[in-house]
C-alpha cells in the first residue's frame, strides 16, 4: 500500500486528471451538499421565562435565549482500526478515502480544484479563526451597541402628572434596572441578582424571591446562566431596543408607564471549552411605573421577563441553560414554526418553549 509522500504524488496525479468541467461541478455538488445539511438541523429552541405577577404596584405589592461559521464544537471520537479483516477490507479502504478526499478537497486544497486563473475567495469561504474572531460578525447582532449604550432613554417631558425632572430621574432608575438585570457580570455568571434587587424600589425590594415556586418577582426577571452551562467568551453584550413612554391611570393612581423592548446578545462557551462559542439572543419585555406616593418617586417594575435562544425546554428554575451543538435533545419538544430570534417586533415567549432559527 502507498505511504507517504508516495500517496501524496499519487492524489496529486488524481488530481491533476479532473478536467475544469468536473472541478466546478464538484464545487457545485460539495456547496448544495453543505446547504442540504444545514437545512436537515433541527430547529432551536426558545424559553421563555417570566415573572409570574403582573399589576400596578403599591404598598406592599409586587409585579412581574448556533453556532456559526468558525467555531467548532466537539466531535466523535475516532474508532480504533479493525485488525485481521483481509486484504480485501484494506482496499475498499483506500478506495472509500480516495473518493472521499476527492470530494473534501473542495474544503481542504480548493487550490487544485480552481481553474487556471481562478480567485481561491471564489472556491471557499473563508475559514474564521475561533480565538481571534468577532463572536457577533454575521449576524445582525454585530450592528448592536455594546452593552448599555443600547439602553438609549427617550427624552423626558412631563406627563401623567409627574413633571420633566421627575420623569428624568425615574428613566435613569429605569436605565439601572436594565443594567442591573441583563449586564451585571455576577448575576449573569449564576449568582444572586444583588445589583437588580438593590436597583428596585424599597417595596419591591422587600418581595423579591429566589424560589422557583413563589408568586414573585425573582430570578426570571434577570439573564442569569445556570451553573456550570456557560462563560462568556467576551465582555462585550450587543443590545438593540426600544423605551417607549406613555400614561396610566389605575386605582385613583396616576403616573408614566415605561415600555420596555429589547434584544439582548450574548456569546458563551461551555465552561474551559472556548472554542465551542455560540450566541445566545435573549428578548426582555416589561414595563415600569413611574408615579409619586407618599412623597416619593416610585419606579415599580411590573410585566417583566425574558425569552432566550437556543435554550433548554427542560428547565423551569428561572436560569437560561444554553443549548449546544452537541447538547442531547431533550423530553420537551419547541412548538410552532421557527422564528427569527432577532425580530424586536416579534411577540417574546411568555412562558413555554417555541421554535427558533439560527442565532
Amino acid at each position: 500500500m502507498p505511504h507517504g509522500d508516495d500517496l501524496d504524488r499519487r492524489f496529486e496525479e488524481l488530481v491533476g486528471q479532473i478536467d475544469d468541467a468536473e472541478r466546478r461541478r464538484m464545487r457545485a455538488e460539495a456547496t448544495r451538499a453543505a446547504k442540504e445539511a444545514g437545512n436537515r438541523r433541527p430547529p432551536r429552541q426558545e424559553r421563555g421565562r417570566r415573572s409570574r405577577l403582573s399589576g400596578s404596584g403599591g404598598s406592599g405589592g409586587y409585579g412581574s435565549s448556533g453556532d456559526f461559521g468558525g467555531y467548532g464544537g466537539s466531535g466523535t471520537a475516532a474508532r480504533p482500526r479493525r485488525r485481521g479483516a483481509g486484504r480485501w477490507w484494506r482496499v475498499l479502504v483506500v478506495l472509500s478515502a480516495v473518493v472521499a478526499a476527492a470530494g473534501l478537497v473542495v474544503t481542504f486544497r480548493p487550490d487544485l480544484l480552481a481553474p487556471s486563473g481562478a480567485l481561491l475567495e471564489e472556491t471557499v469561504a473563508p475559514v474564521v479563526d475561533a480565538v481571534s474572531a468577532d463572536p457577533f460578525a454575521g449576524s445582525p447582532a454585530a450592528g448592536y451597541a455594546d452593552g448599555i449604550a443600547g439602553f438609549v432613554l427617550p427624552e423626558a417631558r412631563a406627563m401623567g402628572g409627574l413633571s420633566r425632572k421627575d420623569v428624568a430621574k425615574g428613566l435613569e432608575r429605569v436605565r439601572d434596572l436594565l443594567t442591573a438585570a441583563y449586564l451585571d457580570r455576577r448575576t449573569l455568571e449564576g449568582g444572586d441578582p444583588d445589583a437588580f434587587v438593590a436597583a428596585l424600589d424599597r417595596d419591591q425590594r422587600e418581595t423579591f424571591s429566589l424560589d422557583p415556586d413563589a408568586d414573585a418577582i425573582g430570578r426570571e426577571a434577570v439573564n442569569s446562566f445556570a451553573p456550570g452551562t456557560a462563560e462568556l467568551a467576551t465582555d462585550v453584550v450587543k443590545v438593540k431596543g426600544e423605551i417607549t413612554l406613555g400614561t396610566f391611570d389605575d386605582d385613583g393612581r396616576r403616573g408614566v408607564e415605561v415600555k420596555l423592548n429589547h434584544l439582548v446578545v450574548y456569546a458563551v462557551h461551555r465552561p474551559g471549552l472556548p472554542l465551542n462559542v455560540i450566541r445566545v439572543v435573549t428578548h426582555p419585555t416589561g414595563q415600569v411605573l413611574l408615579y409619586r406616593e407618599g412623597g416619593r418617586l416610585v419606579a415599580w417594575v411590573t410585566g417583566w421577563g425574558a425569552s432566550s435562544t437556543p435554550a433548554s425546554c427542560d428547565t423551569d428554575d428561572g436560569y437560561i441553560h444554553p443549548v449546544y451543538d452537541d447538547f442531547p435533545t431533550g423530553t420537551v419538544a419547541p412548538t410552532g414554526v421557527p422564528s427569527d430570534p432577532y425580530v424586536l417586533d416579534e411577540e417574546p415567549v411568555g412562558e413555554g418553549c417555541r421554535a427558533s432559527q439560527e442565532t
